[in-house]
């Protein structure tokens, strides 16, 4: 089987909305591309991609998600310069803003494996295995989705949050990697309807900025190996 080509673009700071909307786009593409082969009986293969990104102040609520575990009324909102979002994606509510990496991986699972508990893992391990790099100890927490610095002790803190969906083996939306982020807004909601645990970001546990680009470049490395694929940059 050919190594799979993923197309890595870089979307610098976009608004949730427009971010969103690019992937529908790109999404809607591939799966009527999968209809049309199956209806023209041809094998071309959808494009995949890696999106990356900073989003302004954004909450946003998965469809498992709860209301009450966003923390502020719309004036409140306002207030603090965020929007909010329902999406499509699955999981409860999180935070997006600057300082913290998004990736959304727009990509067609049937090019590597037919397995959204085996991808959810392999996105976890990508930023597990990028934080070892940074001298980081990250692990699973047993029982919920994302990265975390000392799972399972009282000290457990999240750094990577994710939510996904798939349609005809196409993932969109993906995770968000506290990188620089200003944690006191995890303090407007419930993150990811966990509140007894703590938010943490790779800035505050080494104490230094930390450039993104240097950890999309190693992110985006530790994909590639992991899932098995070879990259092209896009502008």
């Amino acid at each position: 089987m050919e190594t799979p080509l993923v197309h890595v673009q870089d979307l610098g700071v976009i608004d949730y909305k427009e971010a969103w909307d690019l992937q529908e786009t790109l999404l809607k593409e591939s799966v009527d591309l999968k209809v049309s082969n199956r209806t023209n009986n041809s094998l071309r293969l959808p494009t995949n991609h890696l999106l990356f990104c900073e989003h302004p102040h954004v909450f946003t609520l998965g469809k498992s998600g709860k209301q009450e575990h966003l923390l502020l009324d719309d004036v409140q909102l306002s207030d603090v310069s965020a929007s909010y979002y329902k999406i499509n994606r699955g999981g409860d509510i999180t935070y997006h803003g600057p300082g913290q990496l998004v990736m959304y991986p727009i990509i067609d699972l049937e090019q590597f494996f037919t397995d959204i508990h085996k991808y959810l893992r392999f996105l976890e391990e990508a930023v597990i295995v990028t934080l070892k790099e940074y001298g980081l100890q990250a692990d699973r927490y047993e029982g919920l989705t994302g990265v975390w610095i000392e799972p399972n002790t009282p000290n457990a803190r999240k750094i990577c949050a994710m939510g996904v969906k798939c349609s005809r083996w196409i993932t969109m939306h993906g995770i968000g990697f506290n990188i620089n982020s200003d944690l006191s807004y995890f303090q407007h909601i419930v993150p990811c309807g966990i509140d007894d645990k703590a938010v943490t970001s790779l800035e505050k546990e080494l104490g230094r900025k930390i450039p993104m680009d240097e950890v999309k470049q190693k992110l985006v490395n530790n994909m590639a190996s992991i899932f098995g694929f070879v990259t092209q940059n896009t502008q």
